[in-house]
This record gives structure tokens, sequence and C-alpha cells, in this order.
């Protein structure tokens, strides 16, 4: 209470607050806005009675099952940014530019991002577009309709992005983080209504142990979240004149998982292409295209295996981007210059392998809790039967990781106004 009592004292953070709030707002009024001609009531019923959609539309704020302006939420802006970061371990001129550039570097590597936004937009909405008319929950839009309502959803997720970039700059958490936050937020009073008017006394049991399973899986993400894996580093006493510097010994933390929240929507925004370009090639002239398109759009409305390749890519993108922003190579490097090293380790290579043996060791136990807690609602679901389950797993993993990040962000904000008092 304190802190917060800080933060609308000083008016510089209300300010900031005040700010963020008002862009969020935004966010929640253009994702009510419907694009004309589309039966709203059906599509809301159709993503209810399906999860992987649902889910899908969980992250978009409730603007697909609303076929609204934001209806693509920040999805192709994050596809942009995962083609991006893939690059960087095809191109070398990429990641010198993101890793060694500095500032200037990650700004140029940022833009590039932005530009593919674009495309994939379009891309991704003819693909939502057209795999909803082949549900027949969409009616077939005419040439000229089909292009407006790409136009349309393509400036919303650029306009999105913008908001998202606007956010950052304020401080006070990473924007894109945040407007997924508020998307699944404003879904929380929808679906406790729906389980209140929907649900009977036989089913109390049920939700008590839904509840219990909340907590107990805020409680574990934020005990994953917060776990460190501490290396001893000691500092060589170095004589200069008449004074000696270091000699002291420190910690090197190791986050278990070192990737936060990324892998998660890493993989829903992947897991998103199969199943549309199916759809593009299931009405093809070539039959055996056709007919293996079916078959694959099939597997991935099949919650199993969907489940299942869900799971896999969650895993594997932990490793990835955990690879991507831990450089052991360097970290050893800058100890080396600074003259620490880790007690009974060489400086150098040796140090760089033992660090890169350590981070692989417990990235393998963040990535299986991140997998698990992802693939959480398909296996209540198939439990316990009821749809209502899906706000757990994936969306409290990310509710919690943005509000730690949030608090760390306001924290860091809080420490730097009391120096500058001091």
């Amino acid at each position: 209470m304190d802190k917060i009592l800080q933060l609308f004292k000083a008016k510089d953070l209300r300010d900031k607050l005040l700010f963020i709030a008002a862009l969020l707002i935004v966010f929640r009024i253009a994702s009510a806005i419907p694009i004309p001609g589309v039966d709203v009531v059906r599509l809301r019923q159709f993503f209810e009675g399906n999860q992987v959609f649902g889910l899908f539309n969980l992250f978009s704020g409730g603007g697909l099952s609303n076929f609204s302006l934001m209806m693509l939420g920040v999805g192709p802006y994050i596809t942009g940014s995962i083609i991006m970061q893939l690059l960087t371990m095809v191109f070398p001129k990429l990641k010198v530019m993101y890793q060694e550039e500095g500032e200037a570097g990650r700004q140029k590597f940022n833009q590039i991002s932005r530009m593919l936004t674009v495309p994939l937009a379009l891309l991704q909405g003819y693909g939502t577009i057209t795999l909803l008319q082949n549900q027949q929950v969409v009616a077939p839009l005419a040439p000229f309709t089909l292009v407006t309502t790409l136009l349309t959803v393509t400036a919303g997720s650029v306009l999105l992005m913008w908001l998202g970039e606007l956010i950052s700059e304020k401080g006070m958490g990473n924007g894109v983080s945040l407007i997924i936050f508020a998307g699944i937020v404003s879904g929380i009073p929808s679906t406790i209504q729906q389980t209140l008017l929907t649900g009977s006394r036989a089913n109390i049991p049920l939700y008590v142990v839904f509840a219990v399973v909340a907590v107990a899986v805020i409680a574990a993400v934020t005990f994953i979240s917060e776990a460190e894996r501490l290396i001893p580093v000691s500092y060589a006493k170095r004589v200069r004149g008449n004074r000696v510097f270091g000699g002291a010994s420190t910690y090197l933390p190791l986050r278990v998982n070192q990737a936060g929240v990324i892998p998660i929507i890493f993989a829903l925004s992947i897991m998103l292409f199969p199943g549309m370009i199916a759809t593009f090639f299931s009405q093809s002239t070539v039959p055996s295209l056709a007919q293996f398109s079916r078959i694959m759009a099939g597997l991935f409305t099949d919650q199993r295996v969907y489940g299942l390749v869900y799971f896999f890519l969650v895993i594997v993108f932990t490793y990835f981007y955990t690879a991507v922003t831990f450089e052991p190579h360097q970290i050893a490097e800058n100890l080396q210059k600074q003259g620490g090293f880790v007690p009974g380790i060489r400086p150098g290579a040796p140090t760089a392998d033992h660090l890169s043996y350590i981070i692989n060791r417990i990235t393998l136990v963040g990535a299986i809790f991140l997998g698990g807690v992802a693939v959480l609602p398909f296996i209540l679901q198939s439990a316990t039967g009821l749809s209502t389950l899906t706000i757990g797993g994936t969306a409290v993993l990310i509710v919690v990781s943005v509000v730690l990040e949030s608090m760390k962000a306001v924290n860091a904000q809080l420490t730097m106004r009391q120096y500058e008092t001091f």
C-alpha cells in the first residue's frame, strides 16, 4: 500500500499510470467495435464451444469473437518478432545487429519487425476469415467487402502495435505484454458469469477443485518465475598504488525460467499457421492436396494432437529464446575482463561451457513446467468436461508473469526516484 500511495503522490508517475490506463481503455473500446456484416451472436457461440479457437480469442481480448477492429490482436507483430529472432540464427549480420550494435542496432531490428507486421496481418486476417467461412460461422464476403475488412483489421493490428510501443516507452512494463494481459483479464468477468449461470449444484465440487488448482498454479508460476540458481563468482585482488581493489565474492543469478512468458506467446502464434495453410489448400482442385489439407486441418482441431504439439513447441521455444538472450561466452568474457572467476573453473572457454551446462539443465525444468501449464486447460477440460476451465493454465501464467514484470518495473521507477531525492 505504501508503494501504491507513492505512485499516486508523485505527479510524473501518476501521469504515466493514467496515460497507460487511457491507452488500455482505447484498446478495449476498439475490441468491442464489430466489423459490419457479421453475425456476432453466432460467432460467440462458436468460440464458446471450441476450446482451441476460444484460446485464440482469449489472447485477442475477445476481439476475435466480436469480429472487431482488433480481431488479430498483437499476433502479427509477435509473429514478425519470431521470424526476426529465427533469422538471427541464419544471417550473422542480423545477430550482430541485435546483440552487438547496442541500442541503435536493436532499434533497427525492431523496425524491421514492425514492417513485417503489415504483410503478416494481411495473411493472418485472410486466413482467419477463410477458416471461419469454412466452419460456416461467417457468411462468404464479397471481394470488395473482403478487401475492406482485411485493410481494417490490418490497420487495427498496426494501431495496437503502436499503442504497445507507447506503453513500453513509459517504463512501467512491456506494452505488448500489458495489452495481452488486459485482453485476458477482460474475459474473466464473462467467464465467471457464464459459470454461475450455466452451472449446477452437482458441479460445486468441481468448481472447488478448480479454485484450488488455480491458487496452486498461481503459486507455482510465481515460484518458478522468481526461482534462480546462484553461481558463486569471486574477484581477484588488484593492487593499484596504495589501494587494493577486488577480492570480493558474489553470485551470478541464472533464472530457471529465463525466457519468461515469451515461449507461450511464440507457440500460440506459430500454432495459427498450420490450420490456416491447410484451410487455404482444402478447396484445391488437386484431390490429393485437398485431402491432405483436410486431414491436417482435422488434426489441429483435435485437442489431444493440438495439446501435444503445443507442449512440444513451448519446450522448443523456451530453449530457443534462452539461447538468443543468454550468451555464456559473452558473460564469461565479461567476467574475465573484470577479474572475476567461478571457483574451481578456469576463466574463458571453460567458464562458458560450465554456464552452458548449468543453464541447459535448469532450463529443462522451466521448459517442462511452462509446457505443463500451457496444456493444463486441456487436461482439466477432458477430466471434468467444463469448458469454463480454459481460463486456467496459459492465461494464469501470462497474467502472473506480466504482474511480476510490471511490479519490478514500478519498483525500479520508485527506487530511481528515491535515489534522485537522496
